[in-house]
């Protein structure tokens, strides 16, 4: 018997993750979906939460009718240093 197999496109977005030096864990972004933030008391908690929030935000723009969000095209991170 033949597997189906359904056809899903996957999309990658950019997370910016935040550690919370006070109360620990981190929060995280996705600077493409503005409003998609989520956090953790781990780094992995965090990345498997944003997963998550990502997925159901763009579900959601989906049963809108709303245009999907871009993926990013290319991104690059990088520190900046500023006198203070």
């Amino acid at each position: 018997m033949k597997k189906l197999r359904s056809k899903h496109l996957v999309a990658s977005y950019t997370a910016v993750f935040e550690e919370d030096t006070k109360g620990g864990g981190y929060t995280v972004t996705i600077p493409a979906l503005p409003g998609c933030i989520s956090e953790g008391d781990s780094f992995e908690a965090a990345q498997a939460n944003i997963k998550e929030a990502a997925q159901l935000y763009v579900e959601t723009l989906q049963e809108l009718g709303l245009t999907h969000a871009k993926r990013d095209a290319r991104v690059i991170v990088a520190p900046v240093s500023v006198a203070v």
